[in-house]
């Protein structure tokens, strides 16, 4: 009676477990034949989009996971798509935790949705083709990592081998390897694009692609971080890097910088940043009193903060600090992302700093409509239906367990993230390869002045330097959003592309 009881039980749980599954499993590819004609200068063209699972498997063929694609593949005059000389970039946001949809539907793919500025869209804004999609350059796919949208890990698999710096980035060679292999696309120029946190994935990607014999012709870098100490404010770098922002933020509220063009203004703060104010950082309180008062009141100029309320953290002012003190008197408070965008203060009792970092103007401006834009793109124009749950974002769960260690090349493992070895070993061993750095100065996750000093502080030899290049706009972190950005930007990758 037992015996049988434990084997129905057994026959249950089976089962379930076939059912779950079933549940995860991702329907077969959906291709569409669509045209774009979204800019005059480049002539409309039709397209293949595809929404496309792809099987994450190890050298053993233990399945890892699936990871959901869409793709853009141009076609030629004779129809066709994939010739060995049309490009191929891969795409993906951050996070991590963030699927692609932001940086598919926000600015890169062939269908955008309508922005308003600094101003919250509504649930439906309206979608068109976009302008300045890359897809004039190079074929797209844009994929999700595992956790996030419509991938997930397989059955079985402890989510730990993926949810970390170096076992993300091997899931995602894995994934491009694959996708390469199935559109027989070994032959075309492979190009990688990340935002955010996608750009830390770049870093170790772009190694391991070159470890496992996939050269890259470039890498976009857009909205980047390289070395995690600079975000911990207890270091001086980050309080560095945050000071330019702080100034820029200050001007575009008129609170300082009141009729000097953008850039000038951002200069002079990177000059006082990295010359007095980083001298006064380091001296700290050795600095002699007098130029405690010459620092804070030049500080307060730049940011339009008392030099008292400057004066008092010791000359080390916080993110959160700026943001809830710089419209304190108009019941606001600014953006993380993007600077320029504000919403209401919280109550007094709302003091968690996750929460504060994480209740974001300029997230909850954009993201529902992009997911809504989505959605109705991927079922109702490539019949595609997935799960009824799409992870826009899942960073509670998946950053909340991420494994921040890094094996650097040459190097013990640190505790906190740095990648710019990786990006320095890469540009070293493809001497052909490009690196385009890409960023904004109401950016405030991260910072435009961090960034450059990353590269820098890699000392790279001239025939490594000259192929990294910089562009920076007047835009926040999620920079296509901003249209004026998005055309210059839109501009400058042509350039990239064309160079290869």
């Amino acid at each position: 009676m037992d015996e049988t009881k434990t084997e129905t039980r057994g026959v249950r749980d089976a089962d379930r477990e076939a059912e779950r599954e079933a549940a995860l499993r991702l329907p077969e590819a959906e291709v569409r034949r669509l045209h774009w004609s979204g800019g005059a200068a480049a002539g409309g063209f039709d397209y293949d989009a595809s929404a496309e699972p792809i099987e994450v498997r190890t050298d053993e063929g233990e399945l890892l996971g699936t990871m959901f694609s869409l793709g853009y593949l141009r076609a030629g005059d004779d129809g066709q798509v994939g010739g060995p000389e049309r490009p191929v970039t891969f795409c993906y946001n951050g996070g991590p935790g963030s699927s692609s949809v932001p940086v598919n539907f926000g600015g890169m793919g062939p269908v955008t949705i309508e922005t308003a500025g600094t101003q919250a869209l509504g649930m439906h804004p309206g979608t068109h083709d976009n302008p300045h999609t890359l897809l004039v350059d190079t074929d797209l796919v844009f994929l999700d990592a595992l956790g996030t949208g419509w991938s997930r890990v397989a059955p079985g698999v402890k989510a730990s081998r993926v949810w970390g710096v170096d076992g993300d980035a091997d899931a995602f060679a894995r994934a491009i390897v694959a996708w390469l292999d199935a559109h027989d696309r070994w032959a075309s120029p492979v190009y990688l694009f990340g935002e955010s946190y996608g750009t830390v994935r770049n870093a170790v990607l772009m190694r391991l692609l070159s470890e496992r014999g996939v050269d890259l012709a470039g890498v976009t870098m857009l909205s980047a971080l390289f070395d995690f100490v600079q975000t911990q404010p207890t270091s001086d770098l980050y309080h560095i890097g945050m000071l330019p922002t702080f100034a820029a933020c200050a001007q575009w509220f008129d609170k300082a910088g009141v009729g000097v063009g953008e850039d000038e203004w951002f200069d002079e703060a990177v000059e006082f940043a990295q010359g007095d104010y980083a001298h006064a950082l380091l001296l700290g309180d050795e600095l002699p009193e007098r130029e405690i008062t010459r620092v804070a009141r030049r500080y307060a100029r730049l940011t339009s903060l008392p030099a008292e309320f400057v004066r008092e953290r010791n000359l080390r002012v916080e993110l959160d600090d700026f943001r809830r003190e710089l419209l304190r008197a108009d019941g606001l408070v600014c953006g993380r992302l993007d600077m320029r965008f504000s919403s209401p203060s919280p109550q007094a009792l709302q003091r968690s700093t996750d929460a504060f970092a994480g209740e974001d103007a300029a997230d909850a401006a954009v993201e529902s409509a992009m997911l809504a834009a989505f959605r109705a793109h991927v079922r109702s124009t490539l019949g595609y239906r997935g799960p009824a749950n799409y992870l826009l974002s899942n960073f509670e769960k998946v950053g909340g367990s991420w494994d921040w260690r890094h094996a650097q090349p040459g190097m013990d493992q640190t505790p906190i993230v740095n990648v710019c070895a990786d990006i320095a070993q890469t540009l070293r061993v493809n001497p052909t390869m490009r690196l385009l750095v890409l960023g904004g100065r109401y950016d405030a996750a991260t910072t435009w002045w961090n960034v450059r000093h990353d590269v820098a502080a890699l000392h790279l030899a001239p025939s490594e330097r000259e192929r990294v290049e910089f562009r920076r706009y007047g835009c926040g972190h999620m920079a296509y959003i901003d249209a004026p950005t998005l055309k210059a930007m839109a501009s400058d990758l042509h350039e990239f592309y064309a160079r290869r």
